[in-house]
C-alpha cells in the first residue's frame, strides 16, 4: 500500500515540502527539461526549482517536439546550461540588457547528453557554464567531479550570477529539508559510515 502523496511536490503527505517552497520572481526565464527517469526520484530538485520560481517551466521527456516554440521566447536569448569547450561563463551575461532563457537539462550526465543527442536544436544552443569551485550541499551523493551541483543548486548559482545582488537562496530551503529528512531516515550512524568522509 502506497502512502498518500502531495500532488504538488510529489512527496509523501507526511513529508510535504510545500510550506518551504518560496515563490520567487526572476528576470531570467528558466526552462527545465527533465529526463523521465528523474520524475519519481526521491530528490527531484528540478521540480522544487520549477515550483519555487514564477518564471520557470518544467517539461518531462527525452525528445521535445515543441522545442522550436519553447526556445523562441520573444525578448529572451536562449542559452543552454551545460559544459562544453566553447561554453561562455555566466558572469559575461550578467550586465546584458536582454534577459536570458536559461535551458537546464535535468538527469544524470549520461542521460542529459542523450537528450542533447536526440534534440539537435537543443545541442546547437550556445552554452553557458557556472563559475568553477561551486560546492554541493548534496551530502547524500558522491559528486562525479569538483563543481558538480544538483539541478536546484546550479539554478540558484546561475540566477545569483545573472541577477546580482538578488538572492535565490530561499530556493534551497526545501532541498536542505529533503536532505536532512533522508539523513534522519537512514540514521546518523549509517550516514556517517556511508557519507561522512567526503
Amino acid at each position: 500500500m502506497s502512502r498518500p502523496q502531495c500532488p504538488r511536490c510529489l512527496r509523501p503527505q507526511s513529508h510535504c515540502l510545500c510550506p518551504l517552497i518560496p515563490r520567487l520572481d526572476s528576470r531570467t526565464r528558466v526552462l527545465l527539461l527533465q529526463h523521465p527517469s528523474e520524475v519519481n526520484h526521491a530528490l527531484n530538485t528540478a521540480r522544487l526549482a520549477a515550483l519555487g520560481l514564477t518564471n520557470a517551466e518544467l517539461i518531462v521527456g527525452e525528445v521535445f517536439e515543441d522545442l522550436p516554440k519553447l526556445l523562441n521566447q520573444p525578448g529572451y536569448q536562449a542559452r543552454l546550461l551545460f559544459p562544453a569547450e566553447d561554453a561562455q561563463p555566466l558572469p559575461a551575461y550578467a550586465a546584458n540588457d536582454q534577459p536570458m532563457l536559461l535551458v537546464v537539462p535535468d538527469g544524470t550526465w549520461r542521460k542529459a547528453r542523450k537528450m542533447l543527442h536526440l534534440n539537435p536544436l537543443l545541442a546547437a544552443l550556445p552554452r553557458v557554464t557556472l563559475a568553477e569551485g561551486g560546492v554541493s550541499r548534496y551530502r547524500l551523493r558522491k559528486a562525479p567531479g569538483p563543481g558538480a551541483l544538483s539541478t536546484i543548486e546550479a539554478i540558484v548559482q546561475a540566477l545569483e550570477t545573472l541577477e546580482a545582488p538578488s538572492t535565490f537562496a530561499p530556493l534551497l530551503k526545501p532541498f536542505e529539508a529533503l536532505i536532512e529528512g533522508q539523513i534522519a531516515a537512514m540514521g546518523e550512524e549509517t550516514f556517517q559510515r556511508n557519507h561522512g568522509d567526503r
